[in-house]
């Protein structure tokens, strides 16, 4: 009697904890059945992934989709629709939204705008203040959080924590790892006169280097007197990376394709205002370190930290430009570039857009391509050769700063729980994505 499953993916080459080969995938009630030679089995549906290579779903650990309360930058719709065009089967959404994602109601409100609109699974961070610190181990408990975000610096309102008091005060309340947003505010504040009207190059002269590794030095100390996991997100700079290599106990490491794959100052006089992010785009001596910990092993995740705004905002001269930039529907095809090109390999990828966030954020039953974990799959075409361009882009805004760059590498399909949502380009399953469940939590989410 021959084996049936609900979907086969046949034929493609897979890349999971076994390495690298052709394999097919067996899918039952959305989660991976079998992986090997499933020539005898029958299926409701069968994917012919001839040609092309399977990979676990790529799940973005940072994005910014802006609703509620700036939904003319991007809404929950957009920004999922964008996610799955570009691979990505789950994303940990951030809560600085008006109002902030600072109290159950507002997690369960973006829960509920979620609901049959994200295309996308997903969570959401609860925002650490100084007023709710004291409740922060109950918010991170709650179905659909991913856990507490801290903005040290670059931030306005209740939403910034810029003292060692109040980041202390955060990190004894929590007890699942807290992501931060690492510049010192104290720093930024005193450089702000540097910036130069209409000239985005002194963007990173404003939020210097040590900006950065001043405010992760202190953010190390305090999670280490605390025995406390954090995570660093975006890091920037070649000295904070060294420094973090030293305490891989307490703290993680993201980075992003954008400080990947910019460099100041030629993004800043080509792109303008376009280029402007938090923390910036720095140099190439940045970039080469933050390539060392991609190589080392150092960084532990990838996250887009898509933050769009309209092009009417982004020209307004410097500094009254804001700082952010859309990312995660270009997240897959700038990293598949940077593997044709020797950069990294396909599985150190894996681990920076998967098993990585698997294994940070105790993800329940998905970052991986293996039996009984759920049916997320990301099937790429590494021959495809295929240019970025503005009006291919799902965003609200319509715009990207890779506008004319020669992708190497291009996703073909997004399966989720093992639903075809995106292939060849169409979203051709709207509004499926659900919260995604964590193994710390999991009494909450059932």
């Amino acid at each position: 009697m021959s084996r049936i499953f609900d979907l086969i993916i046949r034929g493609g080459e897979v890349v999971n904890h076994a390495g690298r080969g052709l394999a097919d995938v067996g899918i039952t009630e959305g989660r991976i059945a079998e992986i090997g030679g499933l020539t005898g089995a029958d299926a409701g549906e069968v994917f012919d992934a001839t040609g092309l290579t399977i990979l676990p779903g790529v799940i973005d650990t940072q994005v910014h989709f802006r609703e509620p309360g700036l939904e003319w930058k991007e809404d929950l719709e957009t920004g999922s629709r964008a996610a799955v065009l570009g691979g990505v089967v789950a994303v940990f959404e951030m809560p600085n939204t008006e109002p902030t994602t600072t109290d159950p109601d507002a997690l369960a409100d973006k829960l509920a705008r979620a609901r049959g609109r994200m295309h996308c699974d997903h969570a959401f961070y609860v925002g650490g203040t100084h007023e709710n610190a004291k409740f922060l181990g109950e918010l991170e408990r709650l179905p659909g959080c991913c856990g507490i975000k801290v903005f040290m610096g670059a931030s306005t309102g209740t939403l910034l924590v810029q003292d060692d008091e109040g980041v202390e005060q955060v990190l004894r309340h929590v007890n699942r790892r807290a992501a931060f947003h690492s510049e010192d505010e104290y720093r930024l504040a005193a450089r702000r006169p540097l910036a130069r009207t209409g000239d985005w190059t002194s963007h990173e002269e404003v939020r210097d280097a040590a900006s950065a590794l001043e405010s992760t030095h202190r953010l190390v100390r305090i999670a280490r007197k605390l025995g406390k996991r954090i995570h660093v997100l975006h890091v920037t700079t070649a000295e904070e990376m060294a420094f973090l290599s030293e305490h891989k106990d307490v703290a993680s490491v993201e980075v992003t394709p954008q400080h990947l794959t910019l460099t100041a100052p030629e993004a800043y006089e080509r792109l303008k205002g376009f280029a402007q992010m938090n923390p910036p785009i720095r140099g190439a001596a940045h970039q080469a370190g933050l390539w060392w910990g991609v190589q080392s092993g150092v960084a532990d995740v990838l996250g887009s930290d898509h933050a769009p705004h309209t092009r009417e905002e982004k020209a307004r001269p410097y500094p009254a430009s804001p700082s952010g930039m859309p990312g995660v529907q270009t997240l897959l095809p700038i990293m598949l570039t940077h593997v044709a090109e020797g950069r990294l390999t396909l599985e150190r990828l894996v681990d920076l857009t998967s098993h990585g966030a698997q294994r940070l954020f105790g993800m329940a039953r998905k970052g991986r391509l293996a039996v009984g974990y759920d049916a997320d799959l990301t099937l790429v075409d590494l021959k495809a050769r295929k240019t970025i361009r503005h009006q291919d882009m799902a965003s609200r805004v319509g715009w990207t700063p890779f506008d004319g760059f020669e992708a190497k590498g291009w996703p073909m399909a997004t399966i989720i729980r093992g639903r075809i949502v995106m292939r060849d380009g169409d979203v051709v399953a709207a509004g499926q994505g659900e919260p995604v469940r964590f193994s710390e939590t999991l009494a909450q989410s059932l």
